[in-house]
């Protein structure tokens, strides 16, 4: 992603300094392996016989929509490079497009989804910045409709990916995963019956909080990148480079530790394949000879890490501060902690996540988000050790989950406090690198010492 887009001749000699990307060569060397990414895409798909990429994407422009708020969370993201005059015009124009669309599918007698209109209206926003305007005003145009596009086809490629996730692995691990989550006291069964216990209206706000994920990563995202405009500059690091990221690395982990959640595996929604039907009403007993399960062609391994908790720690984290260091709005703020803490308690309530699932998902979040926060630090000793000791958790964690299950069952009190004290740790350096007193960063994406 890029850090800054400045009429600086000295900017390529600065990142070389630093042992980064340029950002504009950053951005460009993302989208130019986008289309080759979506073709081979394409073609899996086509193989496997399920739904590509580009077939989703015509869908948005021409068809019915897949999904009616991450075409929107695009465009609003790319709104953030243009002038306001030009967002009212933009949202005007998306709008329209979407009642005419909904209008004619209601007609129909189809359900009147909507999501044309601002994948249409981002369309022709980068082609008009691109072809007419000049300098600084079509840099940031271009930068911000790249960011809402890559946004869009990320959830593209990640519908893509859960189909090979199940092609991939038809056996999954889950028998292990339940078994290291004894050691946290079975969190998922225990939120379940809390869920069941508060009722349909509870259930419904956490499912939209856990839907609309992303509408609540544009609203932060949207904040941070207010200056654009104003200032011409971008900031040294986003919501969006995280986000964006951790889309990338989180799920490839899905290959290798294939696992389907526990309303799945041991719920009524296995259609034959669970193990029993205990969630949530009874914690399934301790079976010391665990085994690789295997399970239907249907269900996505998308369980470890948690991305839900990885994406919402993610808004949580960026909710905090501005870019000069200062807090950010009060609202923002208890907005983040509360889209955190919703993730969390639908993800476990729903069933889709054991607590391993959250604290693998916590660990990838901080990992990934050190690596990409205030990159005019450079990569010194902090970050390195940063990076390297929580990319060493993760994989340790997987390994425990894996081939120290039974033990972790059986010492409950022992793994469990090692677990969450690892996480502590984490948590604890990651605060003490980038949000202890006496470091900020400025809105140029400098890092300076506020008490020296």
């Amino acid at each position: 992603m890029g850090d800054v887009l400045l009429e600086n001749p000295n900017a390529t000699d600065e990142h070389a300094a630093r042992g980064t990307l340029p950002p504009r060569l950053g951005l460009r060397i993302v989208l130019a392996g986008v289309p080759l990414l979506l073709i081979a895409l394409q073609f899996v798909a086509m193989r496997g016989g399920f739904e590509g990429p580009l077939e989703s994407l015509w869908k948005d422009y021409a068809g019915t929509p897949k999904s009616m708020s991450v075409p929107w969370a695009g465009l609003l993201l790319a709104l953030v490079g243009i002038s306001l005059r030009r967002r009212l015009i933009a949202v005007g124009a998306a709008v329209a497009i979407d009642l005419v669309a909904a209008g004619a599918r209601l007609a129909a007698g189809e359900p009147p989804t909507i999501g044309n209109g601002p994948v249409l209206v981002l369309t022709a926003l980068a082609l008009i910045a691109w072809l007419r305007w000049r300098g600084i005003e079509r840099r940031n145009a271009l930068h911000a409709a790249a960011l809402g596009a890559l946004l869009i086809l990320a959830t593209k490629v990640g519908d893509v990916w859960l189909s090979l996730t199940v092609a991939a692995s038809p056996e999954v691990l889950d028998e292990y995963v339940v078994l290291a989550d004894h050691a946290l006291g079975d969190p998922s069964w225990v939120m379940g019956r809390v869920l069941d216990t508060l009722g349909p209206v509870v259930y419904a706000v956490l499912h939209w909080v856990y839907i609309e994920l992303p509408v609540a990563a544009i609203v932060v995202a949207a904040w941070q990148l207010r200056r654009v405009v104003d200032s011409g500059r971008w900031p040294a690091h986003y919501l969006v480079r995280t986000f964006l990221v951790l889309g990338l690395v989180g799920p490839l982990i899905y290959m290798f530790f294939p696992v389907v959640g526990p309303m799945f595996a041991y719920g009524a929604d296995g259609q034959g394949f669970q193990v029993g039907n205990y969630w949530p009403d009874m914690v399934p007993p301790i079976d010391r000879s665990p085994e690789a399960m295997p399970f239907d062609e249907a269900t996505p391994r998308n369980c470890v890490p948690s991305m839900h908790t990885a994406w919402a720690l993610a808004v949580f984290l960026h909710s905090r501060r501005d870019a000069d260091g200062s807090p950010a709005p009060r609202v923002l703020r208890w907005g983040g902690t509360f889209w955190l803490v919703a993730t969390l308690v639908a993800t476990l309530g729903f069933g889709y996540h054991y607590g391993v699932d959250l604290v693998a998902g916590a660990v990838l979040c901080l990992t990934v988000d050190s690596a990409l926060r205030d990159p005019a630090r450079g990569w010194g000793a902090f970050r390195v050790r940063l990076v390297a000791g929580g990319a060493t958790l993760l994989i340790a964690q997987l390994l425990a989950y894996r081939y120290l299950a039974v033990e972790m069952a059986d010492h409950p009190v022992l793994a469990g406090g090692i677990v969450l004290a690892l996480l502590a740790g984490m948590v604890a350096a990651y605060h003490a690198t980038w949000f202890a007193k006496g470091q900020r960063e400025d809105v140029t994406g400098e890092s300076v010492a506020a008490a020296r």
